[in-house]
């Protein structure tokens, strides 16, 4: 079993020995210990059906483990309403997963409302947070199907962040775009992170992407077994290289 702990400040989120089994025998996370600080990006990196997906997902209760204990901000998230817990969670997929036949504003101010925030609160956050994403303000009064892959994704973390959460899980979120609007989106996550210090859980299968964003990078094997987690110049296997991808990619399977 691997530990990992990240420096001195407050944990913000916390596995304690915790696994994922399916009733067809599958472990999908295996006796995983590891603890994310309050602001910074902790990127979970692996080949398919190693269990960062897995792993994301138990944070905020989309997936409940089999054993162990995960807590945010030192609660237990199986002590908490499932709601409740979700909607203090910013959650951020591939391809943005918007409500096609709700305007852009309306998609970004879909938490507040939930939370009871009354609608001319909710649109204006949304609307504060189509400029901080760097998307026109015009850009609030179309539907999803009238943005490009990229904005979409714009949108996607706008709504996310929409009630101020202190956690952004991020689900290989700029998978599907092409690699020009992702570095873009990279770089357009890092200036937001600068300016808001979430907790970042970020999952990605690009090597060169989370040595890119993370400050720690969380590297997992197939059967849910973290084998290393360490800042990107500290992390094994050696620096970003196409050697590296050569090398480590099969032993990862």
């Amino acid at each position: 079993m691997t530990i990992c702990r990240q420096g001195k400040g407050k944990r913000m989120i916390s596995f304690k020995d915790v696994s994922k089994h399916y009733p067809n025998g599958t472990t999908a996370v295996d006796h995983l210990s590891l603890e994310l600080p309050e602001g910074g990006i902790t990127v979970l990196v692996g080949s398919s059906g190693c269990g960062k997906t897995t792993t994301l997902r138990m944070v905020n209760r989309m997936v409940e483990p089999s054993s162990g204990t995960v807590s945010v901000d030192g609660r237990d998230v199986l002590e908490a309403d499932a709601a409740e817990l979700r909607r203090g969670i910013g959650y951020v997929i591939q391809q943005a997963g918007l409500f096609p036949h709700r305007t852009i504003l309306d998609n970004i101010a879909t938490v507040p409302l939930l939370l009871g925030w009354g609608r001319r609160k909710a649109r204006a956050r949304a609307a504060e947070l189509l400029e901080l994403v760097g998307l026109p303000a015009d850009s609030g009064k179309r539907y999803p199907h009238q943005l490009s892959g990229g904005q979409q994704q714009r949108v996607g973390v706008a709504r996310a962040l929409a009630a101020d959460p202190p956690v952004l899980l991020m689900d290989e979120p700029f998978g599907a775009v092409d690699p020009v609007v992702r570095t873009q989106l990279q770089n357009e996550l890092l200036r937001l992170q600068g300016e808001l210090r979430k907790t970042v859980v970020f999952v990605t299968h690009d090597i060169d992407e989370a040595v890119r964003l993370g400050d720690r990078i969380a590297v997992f094997r197939t059967g849910g077994h973290l084998v290393q987690c360490a800042p990107p110049p500290n992390c094994w296997p050696p620096p970003p290289t196409t050697s590296w991808r050569a090398s480590w990619a099969p032993n990862a399977d």
